[in-house]
C-alpha cells in the first residue's frame, strides 16, 4: 500500500490521478500547506524540499521501502514500477520524458506564478499578471500546435499528459479563451472524462 502524502493542488493531482489511472493501492496522508504542515520533522524525513506531493512505496525496489518526492521522479518511478503510461521503445520514451520536462520547468511553474499574482497575491501586482498570464498563454499555444498533430503530448496517452492536465485546470483562472487554443481544450475536456482521472482529481 503506497503511502501519498498530498494536498488539493495541481501537483498534488498528479500523483492520485496517477495512482488511479495504474490501478495501485494507496492510502492518502493529506498535507494541511495551510497550517504549515509540510515544515514538520516527519514530513521533512520524506520530503527535504517540504513540498508535497511525496509518497512512501513499502515494497520499493529490491523489495525495500523507498520514499520518493518531486512530482516528475515520483510519476517516472510509478511508470517504470507498473509498466504503464512509460513506453519501452527509446525513442518514444524521451518524447515523453521531453513533454514531461515542459512542463516541470515551464507549465508547472509559469503557471504557479500566475496563480500567485492573479489569485493569491494579497497585493495587486499588474506587472507580475501579465508577465505570467501571457507566458501561461504563450504555453498553451506550444500545447495547442503539438496537440494539432497528435491527440496527446507525447503522440499517446502518458504521464506526460498525467502532469499537465491538472495545471491546465487552472487556465480558467486566467479568463483562457479557448477559441484560441481549441486542439488543447479537445485535450483537456478527453483527459477530464476518463474515470481515474475523475477519482485523483476528487484527492484528498
Amino acid at each position: 500500500m503506497i503511502e501519498l502524502y498530498t494536498a488539493p493542488t495541481p501537483n498534488g493531482r498528479k500523483i492520485s490521478i496517477m495512482l488511479e489511472e495504474v490501478g495501485l493501492p494507496y492510502t492518502v496522508h493529506r498535507v494541511d500547506i495551510g497550517a504549515d504542515e509540510q515544515f514538520k520533522p516527519e514530513f521533512l524525513a520524506i520530503s527535504p524540499n517540504n513540498k508535497i506531493p511525496a509518497i512512501v512505496d513499502p515494497d520499493g525496489p529490491g523489495g525495500e521501502a523507498i520514499s520518493l518526492f518531486e512530482s516528475g521522479a515520483i510519476l517516472i518511478y510509478l511508470a517504470r514500477k507498473t509498466g504503464k503510461l512509460m513506453p519501452t521503445d527509446d525513442r518514444e520514451r524521451y518524447t515523453v520524458l521531453q513533454w514531461l520536462m515542459f512542463q516541470m520547468g515551464g507549465v508547472g511553474p509559469m503557471f504557479g506564478q500566475a496563480n500567485h499574482f492573479i489569485k493569491f497575491a494579497a497585493e495587486d501586482v499588474p506587472y507580475g499578471k501579465n508577465r505570467y498570464r501571457s507566458e501561461a498563454m504563450r504555453l498553451l499555444g506550444v500545447m495547442d500546435r503539438r496537440l494539432a498533430e497528435v491527440p496527446y503530448l507525447a503522440g499517446d496517452y502518458s504521464i506526460a499528459d498525467v502532469a499537465t492536465w491538472p495545471w491546465v485546470m487552472r487556465a480558467e483562472w486566467y479568463d483562457t479563451d479557448w477559441s484560441q487554443f481549441p486542439n488543447t481544450k479537445r485535450w483537456f475536456d478527453t483527459i477530464g472524462e476518463r474515470d481515474a482521472v475523475k477519482r485523483g482529481t476528487a484527492v484528498p
